[in-house]
């Protein structure tokens, strides 16, 4: 039997063990938590609605329905500006136009303002920063900055490979490829479903991959409500003319019940294409048991108006232009945001503090959106409405237009003309009337023009 003596010295030498195996182990620096690899995947002039999921009877998208029933779907995501240069600069930015001051197809960000994007915060986080596809901002893009870097994809290759098809062969490359050692930020920029701009006169016209040029052959596209005459024709004479893009654009693709059906279709099939494609990533993903620890995003540009208010498009604020799909999922087992579709007014200027929010890592003083993880986990405010703002170009080609977007109502002043525009999104959500003259509104035009005001004044 131990002595007390001896019991004493055991508990002496236990106790200085103990305290020096602690010592060592406050020395030894804590492991961070394993940042997530990001996919962000966008696409051009994919408007909101052109998804199964979103309850659009014809339209085959079971990749993206998956995607986002597995995940968040957004029902309510919107970009400040409806053109592709400048949402894109508010998605790496974080920023509207007014502050990021990019508002056309040729400046690009300067030195400072390119640091502070989101794939160049990460980078200096330690991602590996790979862009397949067009950038969309700037004549000359930051090509050296990247770590990869495969910006320049045609629409068509000389043996016949269509955009989508080219970009996916290209990601999953990049995902085969790819040696562990730190996380990786790889962009997919797909150029559908965006038309092809037709020159010297010759109408737009849609580039289909062969394999889906049948596709809803025999389904019968409705036609909006706002494509009939009457809603082209309560426009203001500034803005009804065919020197208008929206108007002018429209005679070449949806001004005959043969071309909408033509055109329509082959919009939604190049959707159908990029569905396919974002199921062909995903799989490669598994595959490779890279979902473990990857986080994908699926956004587009800007919408797309489909003849609406006599239209062809983006530009203006209507929904069809500015409401957009806006998928998050985040493959990884402990992710807990599963069938998930929140109500909140979301915005693109979200996505950069969203992105740098997966990864860990402070979103600069600059950005002006919201972390919508934190949105969701209620630590947030909840937007009630935004400023919107399309001043690219002139009239008559483009009239210049901002105002406020709410889920209850739109205003839209034409800066160059002082001319205002108000619809009651709540019993009209097809913007069908213009009820700015009306004056059972005038108290309502009154509040949302001071508002205007107020938010112009507040976002620069």
């Amino acid at each position: 039997m131990m002595s007390a003596k001896s019991w004493k010295t055991v508990w002496i030498v236990g106790l200085v063990l103990g305290l020096a195996l602690k010592g060592i182990a406050q020395d030894r620096p804590s492991q961070a938590p394993k940042r997530p690899n990001i996919v962000f995947i966008i696409t051009d002039s994919h408007r909101s609605e052109a998804l199964g999921i979103r309850g659009n009877p014809f339209v085959q998208t079971p990749n993206l329905d998956r995607l986002a029933r597995q995940g968040i779907l957004f029902k309510n995501a919107y970009v400040t500006t409806a053109i592709c240069a400048v949402s894109r600069a508010s998605i790496l930015s974080g920023q509207h136009r007014a502050r990021h001051q990019i508002n056309d197809f040729t400046t690009g960000f300067s030195g400072p303002a390119l640091e502070n994007t989101y794939p160049m915060v990460l980078k200096k986080a330690g991602y590996k920063t790979a862009q397949i596809g067009f950038l969309g901002v700037g004549k000359k893009p930051p090509t050296e900055l990247f770590d990869h870097w495969e910006g320049s994809i045609p629409w068509m290759t000389e043996d016949g490979l269509h955009q989508t098809d080219h970009v996916t062969r290209k990601a999953v490359d990049f995902l085969e490829k790819h040696q562990s050692g730190g996380p990786f930020y790889l962009a997919l920029s797909f150029n559908a479903a965006h038309e092809i701009d037709g020159v010297n006169g010759k109408p737009a016209t849609y580039l289909v991959q062969e394999r889906y040029k049948d596709l809803y052959k025999d389904v019968t596209i409705p036609v909006p409500t706002t494509a009939a005459p009457e809603y082209w024709n309560h426009f203001p004479d500034f803005f009804r003319t065919d020197q208008n893009i929206g108007r002018a654009r429209w005679h070449g693709l949806f001004s005959t019940p043969e071309l909408f059906q033509q055109n329509t279709k082959n919009y939604y099939r190049l959707i159908t294409g990029l569905d396919e494609s974002v199921g062909v990533i995903v799989a490669k993903l598994k595959e490779l048991k890279l979902d473990e620890n990857t986080i994908v995003v699926y956004t587009s540009d800007h919408g797309f108006s489909l003849g609406e208010h006599g239209l062809m498009g983006k530009w203006y604020g209507f929904e069809a232009s500015t409401h957009v799909p806006l998928i998050i999922n985040d493959l990884r087992p402990s992710s807990k945001w599963h069938s998930v579709q929140p109500e909140q007014l979301v915005l693109n200027i979200d996505l950069a503090p969203t992105l740098l929010g997966f990864a860990g890592v402070r979103a600069p003083e600059g950005m002006q959106g919201t972390n919508l993880m934190d949105l969701l986990a209620g630590k947030a405010a909840e937007r009630k409405h935004f400023f919107y703002e399309h001043t690219v170009f002139t009239s008559p080609a483009l009239p210049k237009v901002e105002g406020i977007i709410s889920k209850d109502f739109k205003y839209f002043r034409y800066t160059e003309h002082e001319y205002e525009s108000l619809y009651d999104c709540r019993r009209d959500p097809e913007e069908t009337r213009d009820v700015a003259r009306d004056p059972g509104y005038k108290k309502q035009l009154a509040r949302m023009r001071s508002l205007y005001l107020t938010e112009k004044s507040a976002i620069d």
